[in-house]
């Protein structure tokens, strides 16, 4: 598939896994935050695939838009930096996020240490070395899952069984420590689109902008 930029979004309107943007913020308008932190590596940094017909924006934009377009006074900040593990996250955001006092935190983790074999009772304490502090600071932590890579095809098939393995693992304890915690985790892992290599950019690693969008409208129903 041909990934170019275009002030046309034809086909992000009519596409029934996306949502638009005053749909969105009106459905996010009651929750009450106001100060929201964003953590991670690329997938909330950002990175990804422009696409023909679909806005060339990462969900965690549009989740901001989205909130500050119905909040006078909504502040926000995006720590999130690419390629980063757990402990390199923690190492880096933790501090700045505590600092800045969020209500409310979406985080991914965890998906630069599944491309490899990890101890999944190692990351599950890197993980709430992570994510605790930030409930115990009063935040509400929200996860998104990561799109299910290994069984979309584009990973060769000597590697796919076992990273498919790994993520699934990562997914479900991403989701036990978020819950553990009041907090809610976005199921993108198995959205029906989640293994559609069509939501990919040509990197074969990182969504394209139909990805992104399809992940801020699973979030939004999530929130909802």
């Amino acid at each position: 598939m041909t990934e170019t930029r275009t002030d046309s979004f034809e086909l992000e309107a009519t596409d029934p896994h996306c949502t638009d943007p005053e749909t969105a913020a009106d459905r996010l308008s009651h929750q009450p935050w106001k100060r929201f932190a964003v953590l991670g590596d690329s997938v909330t940094a950002g990175i990804r695939g422009p696409l023909d017909g679909y806005r060339d924006e990462s969900f965690a934009e549009r989740l901001v838009d989205a909130l500050a377009s119905t909040r006078p006074g909504f502040e926000s900040v995006n720590l999130a930096i690419p390629y980063l593990t757990t402990a390199e996250i923690r190492e880096v955001q933790l501090e700045p996020a505590l600092a800045f006092a969020p209500d409310a935190v979406l985080v991914s983790a965890g998906g630069n240490d599944a491309f490899n074999p990890y101890d999944p009772d190692q990351l599950r304490t890197e993980l709430e070395l992570l994510l605790r502090p930030l409930a115990e600071s009063g935040a509400v932590v929200l996860t998104v899952g990561l799109f299910d890579l290994a069984r979309s095809g584009l990973v060769r098939a000597e590697q796919a069984v076992d990273m498919a393995e790994r993520f699934d693992t990562l997914d479900r304890i991403t989701a036990e420590i978020t819950r553990s915690l009041d907090g809610i985790h976005i199921d993108t892992h198995h959205h029906p689109l989640s293994a559609d290599p069509a939501i990919y950019a040509r990197d074969r690693i990182h969504g394209n902008a139909r990805g992104h969008a399809v992940a801020f409208a699973a979030i939004v129903d999530a929130l909802a």
